[in-house]
C-alpha cells in the first residue's frame, strides 16, 4: 500500500457488521480509536467510488483534508476515568481545549486558509477532527511520537500509521474452537492446583524491580526511549528463558525499546498458537522524568512474568504452543503490539486466542476485587470464556465491562485474531496515580491480591486453551 499523501480523511463511528467486509473499509483502514464512549474509525478516502459508499451507508461521518509531507496523524482521546478522579482534573469540555492551546501555534482547517502575498507562519500542527473528548491532528514525525510526553495525565496519544494497515475482520472459522472451549469448559482440579502455586511473594519482588523501588535495578522510567526500558526488556528476556522459553528481542521501530517475544513449543505438532501478554513501557508525571508504571502496566507484566515462573515451577509442558509477549510502545499508540500483529498476520499464523493483561493491580478502597473486559473492542466469545474461567478459578474477582478500553488486544483483534482484555476494574479508571510518577506498588490501593487472582486468570486460560501436561515430580 502506497504511503499516504494527499487524500481525504473520513472518522466515522466503528461498524463491524456494515463496514468490515467492504474494501472502501478494508483497504483504507488506519484504526480504530475512542472518543467517549464510542469507538471510531479512520480512514483514507482517495477513490470517488468510496465516497458514493460512504455517503450512501453513513448516517454519521466527518471528513478533513490531509497532505501528507513530513507530518504523521495522532489521535489525542481523553480516557476513561472514574468521576471521583475528576476532581483531580480539568471539566470534559476542557481536556481537549487546554492541550491544543498548549501547543506553540494555533490550529487552522486546511479549508479556511487563503491565499496571501504575505508569509505564512507555518502552524505546529492541522486539526482534522475535533470534539470534546478527542480529536485527531498531524503534526511534525518526530513529535508525533513523543506527543505523549507533553500530555496531562488523563489524555491518551496514538500514532497512526503512515500507510492503512487493512482491516481483516475475526473469520467465524477462528471463532469456532473458542466456542467449543466455552461449550466443554468446566472445572479442573489439576488446573486449580497450578494457577494457585502462582507467587504472590515472587510478584512484589519482580514489581519492584521494574518500579526502582528495590534501589537495585538502577531504572527510574521505563518510557519507551528510556534506558531503563532497555534494562527491563533484558531482564524480562533473561528471566522468561530461565523458565525454559525461548525468548527474543524484537525491534519494531528506531529509537523504541524493543518487544520481548517468548515461546514455549508444544510437545504435540501443531501449528495452535495462544498469546498471552503486558505492555511494559510507562508513562510518568509530566514535566517529572520518573516513569516506574507500577499499576500500568507493571501489573500486567509481572503477572504474564508470574505464569513463566510457575510454568517452571510445576513442569508445565503445552499441548500447544503458548507466547508470552510483554510489549513496548504501548503509551505510544500500540506500537510495539501493532508490528507483532501484523507480522502474524503477514505469516498467516494459527493463533487460537489472545489475551492482554493492562493495570490489574489498583484496587479503590471499600471496593472488591474485580476484573473488567472491554466493552466494545475485543472478541465477545473470547472475553465470554475468560469471564467464565474467572468464575471458575477466581470467584473472588467481581466480573463487568470497563470502558477503559483498549490495550494491545485491539492490535490483534484488527488483524483478525480471537483476543480480549483483562482489567483491574468493573468500570473506569479509579487509580489516582494513572500515568504518574506516583504509580509505585508500595501505596495505598495497590492489592496483590487482585493482581494474583487475574493472572490465576489468564494462566486457567491458557491452560484450557493449549492443554497441558505435567512433570512426574511437580
Amino acid at each position: 500500500m502506497a504511503t499516504l499523501s494527499r487524500c481525504l480523511l473520513l472518522v466515522a463511528p466503528f461498524s463491524s457488521n456494515l463496514l468490515s467486509d467492504h474494501s472502501c473499509f478494508s483497504n483504507n483502514f488506519l484504526g480504530n480509536y475512542r472518543d467517549g464512549g464510542e469507538a471510531f474509525s479512520v480512514l483514507t478516502v482517495q477513490d470517488p467510488t468510496c465516497m458514493d459508499f460512504w455517503d450512501s451507508n453513513l448516517d454519521e461521518a466527518h471528513y478533513a483534508p490531509f497532505a501528507m509531507t513530513e507530518r504523521r496523524l495522532v489521535w489525542i482521546e481523553k480516557a476513561a476515568i472514574d468521576d471521583k478522579l475528576q476532581l483531580y482534573a480539568l471539566p470534559d469540555e476542557d481536556f481537549i481545549e487546554n492541550f491544543l492551546q498548549s501547543l506553540d501555534t494555533p490550529a487552522y482547517d486546511q479549508q479556511e486558509v487563503i491565499s496571501s502575498s504575505e508569509s505564512i507562519v507555518s502552524p505546529t500542527y492541522d486539526l482534522h477532527y475535533r470534539s470534546s473528548t478527542a480529536a485527531l491532528l498531524s503534526v511534525d514525525a518526530d513529535r508525533a511520537i513523543t506527543i505523549d510526553i507533553s500530555l496531562p495525565p488523563y489524555l491518551k496519544s496514538t500514532l497512526l500509521p503512515s500507510e492503512p494497515v487493512g482491516f481483516v475482520p475475526v473469520p467465524a472459522s477462528s471463532i469456532e474452537p473458542v466456542k467449543r472451549l466455552l461449550e466443554n469448559l468446566k472445572f479442573d482440579p489439576v488446573v486449580a492446583s497450578v494457577v494457585n502455586n502462582i507467587s504472590i511473594p515472587q510478584i512484589k519482588n519482580d514489581i519492584r524491580f521494574l518500579t526502582g523501588e528495590d534501589e537495585k535495578s538502577g531504572i527510574i522510567s521505563r518510557h519507551s526511549f528510556s534506558d531503563g526500558a532497555l534494562t527491563a526488556a533484558r531482564w524480562l528476556k533473561e528471566r522468561v528463558e530461565d523458565t525454559g522459553a525461548a525468548c527474543r528481542l524484537a525491534p519494531f521501530l528506531i529509537g523504541f525499546a524493543p518487544n520481548v517475544i517468548c515461546r514455549y513449543t508444544g510437545i504435540k505438532d501443531s501449528k495452535a498458537t495462544v498469546l498471552i501478554s503486558g505492555h511494559y513501557d510507562s508513562r510518568g508525571s509530566f514535566g517529572s522524568v520518573r516513569a516506574p508504571g507500577g499499576d500500568d502496566d507493571g501489573s500486567g507484566t509481572t503477572g504474564v512474568l508470574s505464569i513463566a515462573r510457575t510454568i517452571a515451577r510445576k513442569g508445565v509442558k503445552f499441548h500447544s504452543n503458548v507466547e508470552l509477549a510483554f510489549f513496548a510502545g504501548e503509551e505510544q499508540g500500540l506500537l510495539g503490539s501493532r508490528a507483532y500483529a501484523r507480522e502474524l498476520r503477514a505469516a498467516d499464523a494459527n493463533l487460537t486466542l489472545m489475551i492482554q493483561a493492562d493495570m490489574t493491580a489498583y484496587r479503590a478502597p471499600g471496593e472488591p476485587l474485580q476484573i473488567g473486559f472491554p466493552d466494545v473492542i475485543g472478541t465477545p466469545e473470547v472475553t465470554q470464556l475468560v469471564a467464565n474461567i474467572s468464575a471458575i478459578y477466581s470467584p473472588e474477582l467481581q466480573i463487568g465491562i470497563t470502558p477503559a478500553c483498549c490495550s494491545d488486544h485491539q492490535s490483534f483483534h484488527e488483524q483478525g485474531f480471537p483476543s480480549t482484555q483483562v482489567f483491574e476494574r468493573a468500570g473506569p479508571i479509579a487509580d489516582p496515580m494513572y500515568h504518574n510518577s506516583g504509580d509505585l506498588s508500595d501505596r495505598e490501593g495497590y492489592d496483590f491480591d487482585q493482581l494474583y487472582a487475574i493472572a490465576k486468570v489468564q494462566f486457567a486460560t491458557v491452560l484450557h486453551t493449549a492443554g497441558f501436561e505435567l512433570a512426574d515430580d511437580s
